[in-house]
């Protein structure tokens, strides 16, 4: 098996207002896969639907080489799930939650639990119902990783979190992931976080994957360029253009994508000029991802 998510040609329709098209993605079986985009974009409702809870009307899911939802059992057996609200029962404690999931995973790991436990400052007679966000995020986290299953997908799972328990949660995910060499599906907005710690990059946006990359694609191909006397079309162009801005009446600021030093030579080409090349933060990449992509759908109608 080389792919832990395999998707292709996936469609789904919530009424008018909402809809998932031909989305097709793979998730490289020990990658750390950050799937990003603004909210209601489409994230949430991806995983649902590869997770079996939700049925596509077209396209195809396979998840650790199992069909779903036909098998989505089988997929389910290897998978670690936190999802995006709070799925635990409130009038439990931490320690009756921790045996609660136990008895639904073969694999459960009780020694690893009871380190996490006390690695995130949790005690086992605090009710459910009682614990904040935070304490709540990391026993949901907890659980995921007690499971050491081969696949872990995390719906914003440090969401609204603090920058010091979103470091704990991120850490142990990480320490989890060298042990096992699991493969990590993390949905988030938070873009700076999933530098740190992915090696893939998809984009979601409007219900379509605009972008699916290796981070180090997507951290170093974006770039922001000053041209002098800019060409009028970009017929044949090396590179994606995202952008493009007026600066002078002579100069233009372009966003490419897919960026190489060789390509100054097609600029040359064409009687153009680049003066200046800005290397993009990883924010301001998603930004210009995402305003190209809007811009092309407006376009396309």
């Amino acid at each position: 098996m080389t792919d832990a998510i395999r998707i292709r040609n996936l469609a789904w329709r919530a009424g008018r207002e909402f809809a998932i098209r031909d989305l097709s993605m793979t998730v490289p079986t020990g990658a750390i896969y950050g799937f990003l985009g603004p909210n209601g974009s489409g994230k949430t409702t991806t995983i649902r639907l590869a997770l079996g809870m939700l049925v596509p009307a077209d396209g195809t899911i396979e998840v650790l080489g199992h069909s779903v939802p036909r098998f989505v059992h089988r997929a389910l057996a290897g998978t670690g799930y936190v999802p995006e609200r709070l799925h635990l029962y409130q009038s439990l404690t931490v320690d009756e939650s921790i045996r609660y999931h136990r008895a639904f995973h073969a694999q459960f790991d009780a020694a690893e639990a009871e380190r996490l436990r006390k690695r995130f400052g949790l005690r086992e007679d605090q009710l459910v119902q009682r614990l904040s966000k935070g304490e709540a995020g990391k026993l949901m986290m907890l659980l995921a990783l007690s499971q050491r299953a081969e696949l872990l997908v995390l719906d914003e799972p440090t969401d609204g979190l603090d920058p010091v328990i979103r470091r704990e949660v991120l850490g142990a995910l990480v320490e989890y992931v060298d042990a096992k060499r699991a493969t990590v599906f993390i949905s988030s907005h938070l873009v700076h976080e999933q530098e740190r710690i992915c090696d893939w990059v998809g984009v979601m946006d409007g219900g379509r994957l605009i972008a699916e990359l290796p981070m180090q694609e997507f951290r170093s191909g974006i770039k922001r360029l000053r041209v002098a006397q800019p060409p009028a079309a970009r017929d044949a162009a090396p590179f994606a253009l995202l952008s493009r801005a007026a600066l002078t009446s002579q100069a233009e600021e372009w966003v490419v994508r897919g960026w190489q030093p060789e390509m100054r030579e097609w600029f040359q080409r064409v009687g153009a000029d680049v003066r200046e090349i800005q290397d993009l933060d990883l924010e301001e990449s998603f930004v210009e991802l995402l305003r190209g992509a809007r811009t092309t759908s407006m376009e396309d109608r």
